[in-house]
């Protein structure tokens, strides 16, 4: 073979190996229930080790049980797992075969790393959780399976191992099927499949076992690799938090970050939270040159048509697809550290590039794994896991975690130690404050005032309208500064203001004759009509952000003859409170 063919052929190979799909799956369940030498009899058969690991754990297992191979010392590097023979950290393996590419997760089974667990599972596309076939399924299998449940894991492989030790009985498989089906019926769990497994011996794992005639499903390893990888991440609504800014040169101003979601492409329309400017995206760089698009979850550099002033934190979305903003959230939390963690306290949130400070206002109840019961708590400490409350300085922009991971989830962090101490996944549903502050507002019945609206008309030149702008704050701000010039009362209800109290707050400017425009960065319809039904639809104005330029200077200007169309001002009044008299 001369250079030319072995090049050509070196390149095909390498084509090959990127173009496989890659699953990122984690191991779950009780101790000694067989994760570890899983994980190993898959590497062993799969041929995926190097002959010097296999001859150093064959001579550390000689040493250890008589000669026979501990596949488990393939995955537990620690010192302390080998003596104990558990696994503590989280170890990631990594394995091909001809079909696809895997990142294994093999992460603890005792519950007092539960963490450990979830840290694991955090990107994982399936969860394998073993049963030992002998012990049925244990409080800490129902305690991963929970785990799996909230983390959004799509699939669950529920491998019953050592089925060696209970003679591969069928009764024993489907007896613990039964129970494990009846347990998850009660969480949101991903598609469940039942394999009868004896990892040691290394039956259904790689090859089907003669000693399981009954079973008529596929191996372990044939299902890691047909199983459907859900692309949702690209299929999203676009998401870009911007890591950093890169100046170079006076010419040259980029957004680097990591897409979290969605696809990004030049000319795409862009609006950046929490300022909501707007914008064209120019060009999309790398070090290897400009791309065409960019998608989930490639890091790339974005350069914008404008000049904008964007900072690390700041979001690039999609206008007409905004995610939530809020400072106030519902989040199922996962404690990772040894002192409690306490209502009210100072934390710091990391939320995509984001960090703001927040405190937990609310520990709304902890759930107990084994009954799935939710308990009141006015703390939760190492491992426990429990639904809270939770309100930030700043807004963050998020999606519910059942939505898009990584603009769901977050992490606390201890102010003073800088110790990641807690981990969230927030939920898809109003916090509870929230609704209590939303029902509160929006049942009020104002009194009827002895200034009539006619009075107030003649008084301030015109009439009382509420204009809802989704997420063009800076619109906002300038028709704000063109009717005030021009003498109208006139104030804008921005970010800071919580959606679900806007409706509420505008039928009270309405009632008391100004015009408000409310803009959000969020696009929350029932909000919006119920600020339509409150303030009236003939003094409610609903604006598409997709009919505005994306100039603000030239969407300000729409909005106010949108504005003198409807009758509610006039071009050429000056009131007495502007700066035209």
């Amino acid at each position: 073979m001369d250079a030319a063919q072995q090049e050509t052929e070196i390149e095909s190979f390498l084509a090959l190996e990127e173009g496989k799909q890659l699953l990122r799956f984690t191991t779950a369940g009780s101790v000694d229930d067989g994760k570890s030498t899983l994980i190993g009899r898959l590497l062993y058969d799969s041929k995926s080790v190097y002959e010097d690991q296999i001859a150093s754990v064959k001579k550390a297992s000689v040493n250890r049980s008589a000669g026979v191979i501990d596949f488990s010392l393939l995955t537990d590097g620690l010192k302390a797992e080998r003596e104990q023979g558990i696994t503590i950290d989280v170890a990631y393996r990594y394995f091909a075969t001809p079909k696809r590419k895997f990142i294994i997760a093999d992460t603890p089974g005792h519950e007092q790393y539960t963490r450990n667990m979830a840290t694991g599972a955090s990107t994982a596309h399936l969860a394998i959780v073993l049963v030992d076939a002998r012990k049925g399924v244990l409080p800490q299998s129902r305690r991963h399976a929970f785990i799996a449940s909230l983390l959004n894991i799509p699939n669950v492989v529920v491998a019953i191992n050592k089925m060696d030790l209970v003679d591969f009985s069928q009764e024993v498989f489907d007896s613990i099927s039964t129970e494990f089906k009846a347990f998850a019926s009660d969480l949101d769990l991903g598609k469940l499949y039942f394999i009868p497994i004896s990892a040691l011996d290394g039956d259904n794992v790689v090859s089907l076992s003669p000693r399981t005639p009954w079973y008529e499903g596929t191996t372990l390893l044939d299902y890691l690799e047909t199983v459907p990888i859900e692309g949702d991440e690209v299929a999203q609504e676009m998401r870009f938090p911007v890591q950093y800014v890169i100046r170079p040169t006076l010419d040259f101003r980029g957004y680097a970050g990591q897409v979290a979601a969605g696809r990004i492409r030049p000319g795409d329309p862009i609006m950046v939270l929490p300022s909501g400017r707007t914008s064209r995206v120019k060009n999309i760089a790398t070090f290897d040159g400009d791309l065409a698009e960019a998608f989930a979850p490639m890091s790339v550099t974005v350069c914008l048509e404008d000049e904008i002033d964007i900072s690390r934190g700041d979001m690039l979305v999609t206008p007409s697809r905004m995610p939530h903003a809020s400072r106030r959230v519902e989040a199922m939390m996962v404690w990772m550290h040894a002192d409690p963690m306490e209502i009210d306290k100072p934390y710091l949130v990391k939320h995509t590039t984001q960090q703001v400070r927040a405190t937990v206002t609310a520990i709304l109840h902890k759930v107990d794994i084994n009954s799935l019961a939710k308990n009141s708590a006015t703390q939760l400490h190492l491992n426990e896991i429990g639904a809270v409350a939770i309100e930030s300085r700043k807004p963050l922009f998020f999606d519910s975690y059942r939505k898009n991971r990584v603009t769901g989830s977050f992490i606390f962090i201890d102010p003073v130690t800088n110790a990641t101490v807690g981990a969230g996944m927030i939920l898809d549903r109003t916090p509870t404050q929230q609704r209590s502050s939303k029902t509160a507002l929006l049942g009020v019945e104002f009194e009827k005032s002895r200034v009539t609206v006619a009075e107030r008309t003649t008084r301030f030149g015109h009439q009382p309208a509420t204009v809802w702008l989704t997420s063009r704050l800076e619109v906002a701000y300038l028709v704000e500064r063109d009717l005030f010039d021009r003498g109208y009362l006139i104030h804008v209800l921005a970010d800071d203001v919580d959606s679900h109290l806007l409706p509420g707050l505008a039928k009270m400017s309405s009632a008391a004759g100004l015009i408000t425009i409310c803009s959000i960065a969020s696009t929350e319809p029932e909000e919006r009509e119920r600020a339509r039904a409150l303030v009236g639809a003939d003094r409610f104005i609903d604006i598409d952000p997709q009919t505005l330029s994306l100039h603000d200077e030239e969407a300000a200007d729409q909005v106010c003859r949108l504005l003198e169309a409807r009758g509610f001002v006039r071009r050429d009044y000056r009131g007495t409170s502007g700066d035209g008299i």
